[in-house]
């Protein structure tokens, strides 16, 4: 399907971007990396009157540690963070997260910061920034404020940003010592015909049902000549295999 009709705004600047936010109202939505929000709009989901695009404003994509927090602005990329040697040394529960968001043409356009704006719970990141105890930086008309993650995510595709406010910076705070995390996303896939699966459990082929074996006399090979010979069991398909762990993905699957 096609999006519905919208106007396209690029504003320069944070202060131009929440004027206009603050001018069109809900009718607005923001633009950063797109990859939820363009195809909630081709499948005419979600039709704002107003599209504000913030990537052509400066200053909004960076990774440093500084006052004691890991700092990340809001246009960052998974991308950028999954090749970060900060984030991969010093943050491995984050790194883990950003190596198994979608694809790599999905991270190489999504946002750290729409990534939790957008406030979906199935999403990896909010409960990755819960567990790191991180806090959010909105920007708005009338200053910046600061969000704990605790309170920013208010319902299902609901948070705390005001109409007239953008997120701009993620703020997680620098890790004791001898600390330490890890991100394992499990989910279900359909089976592939090469039968991959669970990783603790296989279907293994069985005698056919409703006959039975017929009996044999000691040192028999071959059934009685009165009975007609057993079929041989039926080899599993690879629908019903379900052990070992799926040779084309990097996270555990399930039939």
């Amino acid at each position: 399907m096609i999006a519905a009709a919208f106007d396209y705004h690029a504003p320069g600047s944070i202060t131009e971007a929440t004027a206009l936010l603050a001018k069109l109202g809900e009718e607005a939505k923001v633009l950063s990396g797109g990859q939820s929000l363009i195809p909630l709009m081709k499948l005419r989901l979600a039709s704002p009157r107003h599209l504000v695009d913030i990537n052509g404003i400066p200053g909004l994509a960076f990774i440093r540690e500084a006052d004691g927090f890991l700092r990340i602005g809001a246009l960052t990329r998974e991308s950028e963070l999954e090749e970060s040697d900060l984030i991969r040394t010093r943050y491995p529960l984050l790194h883990d997260t950003c190596k198994v968001i979608a694809d790599p043409l999905v991270r190489n356009l999504a946002t750290l910061g729409g990534n939790l704006a957008h406030g979906d719970p199935a999403n990896d990141h909010p409960a990755t920034m819960l567990a790191l105890g991180a806090e959010v930086v909105a920007a708005g008309p009338k200053g910046e404020r600061r969000i704990p993650i605790t309170s920013f995510f208010t319902g299902p595709f609901a948070t705390a940003l005001k109409p007239d406010e953008i997120l701009v910076e993620i703020r997680v705070p620098i890790p004791q010592a001898r600390s330490g995390g890890a991100y394992l996303k499990l989910e279900r896939k359909p089976a592939t015909r090469s039968g991959s699966a669970s990783p603790a459990s296989a279907s293994q082929p069985s005698r056919p049902r409703g006959r039975r074996q017929p009996s044999r006399a000691p040192g028999q090979t071959t059934p009685p000549s009165s009975a007609p010979p057993s079929s041989p069991p039926r080899r599993p398909s690879p629908a019903r295999i379900s052990a070992g762990r799926s040779s084309t993905s990097g996270t555990w699957s399930e039939c």
